[in-house]
């Protein structure tokens, strides 16, 4: 037997996978650690007035940095895993911007261990990883100000049980004003969809 459809039933189905896609950002909403990218306060400020020292030796303020979008991540060079990973991530992003990088984008990995990280280790982490170009700023700094800086992302330093520290796989999109404008798992994210948010901010 032929069942006829109605008109209601029709549009009832068209709806569905609207409403499923609803539910994937309402619940990407609701529990955002579980998600591969999520929208943030923006009224959190991700360059606060912090000095730090790049692996040139040659000292930054976090601050300085508006004006630009400013992509940042935390790592540090002793780091097995997932360190190398992110760093990864960062740089097929920094391949795809090209020439956007120093220009018109900051890129900016801050250590979480500047106890063991000073500007000639985090050279040399930037040498091993392909990560030695302008416009990566690789951070280092007492750590006092690494604290600060972490406290800014609602972040704190911790290690594991063999006293190692305990990595942190987040990234974050700043807008030109410093404020977060989407953090990313760096772990799950896609080089390519991470470089498209960057350029949407360039307007």
């Amino acid at each position: 037997m032929i069942r006829l459809i109605s008109h209601t039933e029709r549009f009832a189905r068209r709806l569905r996978p609207l409403a499923l896609a609803m539910a994937v950002i309402l619940g990407a909403c609701q529990s955002h650690k579980n998600s591969v990218s999520y929208v943030v306060d923006p009224q959190v400020d991700g360059l606060p007035n912090v000095q730090l020292v790049d692996q040139n030796g040659k000292n930054v303020s976090l601050a300085s940095l508006r004006g630009k979008p400013v992509f940042i991540d935390f790592i540090y060079t002793s780091c097995k895993t997932p360190c190398p990973e992110v760093t990864g991530k960062m740089t097929m992003v920094a391949n795809l911007l090209r020439y956007e990088v120093g220009k018109q984008v900051t890129l900016v990995s801050v250590t979480i261990d500047p106890e063991h990280d000073l500007p000639a280790q985090l050279l040399a982490y930037a040498r091993a990883h392909r990560a030695e170009r302008d416009g990566w700023l690789f951070l280092t700094g007492s750590p006092a100000d690494i604290d600060q800086v972490l406290a800014a992302y609602k972040l704190t330093r911790s290690r594991e049980s063999d006293g190692s520290v305990t990595p942190i796989t987040a990234m974050y999109l700043l807008s030109p004003d410093g404020h977060e404008r989407r953090i990313y798992n760096g772990l799950e994210a896609k080089p390519t969809v991470m470089t498209a948010d960057i350029l949407r901010t360039l307007g």
